[in-house]
């Protein structure tokens, strides 16, 4: 397959040294020491603490409290988004998120009829600060990007060319660059095209008003495209989102606090989650001094 790589390698490694300690997380009883995680990640104690402090900027044992089961009810507590609200304040596709500018374009309802036809998307696998990911795009900006860490390179791909089955797939990486850097903070303007039904696209545009190290509910996106009652639409399309990160539906939680779902995998979600919650508290904490 035909990609490339961006400049968040060492990011996409050390994204894999926290999901296996994620993994060595959930199946303790208890909370890991620093000493016991690097252990089990074969790394020395001040190696795997630069790691972490490289990658989500705390300490191990903080990041280990941004994923707890509860941090999710937590953070909805601490950082919920009404969206209404957000909306008013101009946190929408025309300001800033992740650090970038967003230029925000929907296909037109007839043309998402035709599942991609007259279409050229071109794609390429990147490092991101999350594992590899699948970038597709048109010349007017990215359609899709999917995470391989829980599926694979082979599954990804089929999942995101799928949703546009009509479509020209071209294997061709640079054209997608600069859109994939900036969309991982990397600076400059990231185009998004989406190409999705029009209750799809609604739900969209309000998951686009959420800011970073912030969450909200299935029931206020509901609200707020004025469907109070569709929350298990709402949840469906959430789902279907196909740029992933850049347009991010891991920010939507259940009104319980509880997860929900992510297309990704949830451990994905909660590493999402946790980078973004640190990095907003370690911002704040540098902005206090």
């Amino acid at each position: 397959m035909d990609g490339t790589e961006i400049d968040t390698a060492r990011e996409g490694y050390h994204f894999h040294v926290v999901r296996r300690a994620l993994d060595e997380i959930d199946a303790a009883s208890e909370p890991l020491s620093l000493e016991d995680l690097a252990a089990r990640m074969r790394m020395s104690p001040a190696h795997f603490q630069r790691v972490f402090s490289r990658w989500v900027g705390v300490s191990p044992k903080r990041y280990q409290q941004y994923l707890a089961i509860d941090h999710a009810r937590a953070l909805l507590r601490a950082r919920h988004t009404t969206l209404e609200t957000a909306g008013a304040v101009g946190l929408s596709g025309g300001g800033r998120l992740h650090d970038l500018f967003l230029r925000w374009e929907a296909m037109a309802p007839g043309d998402y009829a035709k599942g991609g036809a007259g279409l050229v998307i071109r794609w390429g696998w990147f490092d991101t600060p999350f594992g590899e990911a699948l970038a597709m795009g048109t010349e007017r900006g990215l359609c899709g990007i999917g995470f391989a860490a829980e599926a694979g390179r082979a599954e990804t791909f089929a999942d995101l060319a799928g949703r546009w089955p009509a479509a020209t797939f071209v294997g061709e990486a640079a054209p997608l660059r600069g859109w994939v850097e900036a969309a991982f903070g990397g600076g400059g303007e990231a185009r998004v095209m989406m190409i999705g039904a029009p209750f799809q696209i609604k739900v969209w545009e309000a998951l686009v008003t959420v800011p970073s190290g912030h969450v909200t509910t299935y029931s206020d996106i509901a609200s707020a495209i004025g469907h109070p009652r569709a929350v298990r639409a709402v949840g469906t399309a959430v789902g279907r989102n196909p740029v992933g990160w850049l347009i991010p539906c891991h920010r939507a939680l259940r009104r319980s606090g509880g997860l929900g779902g992510y297309h990704w995998g949830l451990p994905l979600k909660r590493a999402m989650l946790a980078w973004e919650a640190a990095r907003a508290e370690a911002g704040a904490d540098a902005t206090a001094r």
